[in-house]
C-alpha cells in the first residue's frame, strides 16, 4: 500500500518542538510519509530555540525539500498529498498564503494545497495578534479545508510537563488527516 504524504512546512516563528513531535508521530504511522520544507528563517529559529541542527529534525522526514526548490514535486497539484501542516506558521507566512504570494516552495506548496482542496493546518504562532494578523487568519479560516490551530497551551488533559503540551498540539495539528496520535487525550466532558 502506498503511503499518503503529508507536507510539513516550517517558517521562522517559535514552536519547533511541535514540529519535531509532528515528525515523530508521522514516522510511527504505517499509512503516512512526511515531506519537510523549512524556510531559511525556520532553520535559524530552530537552532536558536532548540540548540539542535536542522538535520536532527530532517532525519524523521521521509523526504526533505529546500525552500528554493520551486520546481520540486510539492509545487504541483499532480504531486499527490493528503495535505499540509505548517508549524510553526509565522504571521508573514500566513500573510503570504492569504495573498497568494508564492515566492518559495513553502508558500507555493500551501497555495497548491488550497487550490487542490486538500487539508491545510496552520499552527500559527504570534502574540498578541494585531488586527492585520486577525484579518489574514479570518480570511484563511473561510477557505474550505483550512484549519487555523494556534499553538496554545491546554490543561484539560492534565499535562505534567511541557512535552505533554507539545505532543497535544502536534496531535491536534495531525487530527484533520485522520491520525489518532497514541498519547492524545481528547476532551470527554466533565
Amino acid at each position: 500500500m502506498k503511503k499518503k504524504k503529508i507536507i510539513l512546512g516550517a517558517s521562522g516563528a517559535s514552536g519547533f518542538p511541535v514540529l519535531g513531535a509532528c515528525l515523530k508521530i508521522i514516522s510511527g504511522e504505517t499509512d503516512f510519509a512526511s515531506c519537510l520544507i523549512m524556510s531559511d528563517n525556520a532553520r535559524l529559529t530552530l537552532v536558536h530555540e532548540t540548540g539542535k541542527q536542522p538535520e536532527e529534525y530532517e532525519k524523521y522526514a521521509d523526504y526533505v525539500f529546500s525552500p528554493d526548490e520551486i520546481g520540486a514535486g510539492p509545487a504541483s497539484g499532480t504531486f499527490r498529498t493528503a495535505g499540509m501542516v505548517i508549524v510553526p506558521c509565522s504571521m508573514k507566512t500566513a500573510a503570504g498564503i492569504c495573498s497568494g504570494y508564492t515566492d518559495n516552495l513553502l508558500l507555493r506548496t500551501a497555495d497548491v494545497t488550497i487550490k487542490e482542496h486538500r487539508t491545510l493546518a496552520l499552527g500559527v504562532r504570534e502574540t498578541p495578534l494585531s488586527p492585520v494578523h486577525l484579518r489574514n487568519l479570518y480570511e484563511l479560516s473561510k477557505l474550505p479545508d483550512v484549519w487555523i490551530i494556534p499553538l496554545m497551551m491546554t490543561f484539560y488533559h492534565h499535562p505534567e510537563q511541557i512535552e505533554d503540551m507539545v505532543y497535544h498540539m502536534a496531535a491536534k495539528l495531525l487530527a484533520p488527516f485522520g491520525i489518532e496520535a497514541k498519547e492524545y487525550r481528547r476532551w470527554n466532558g466533565l
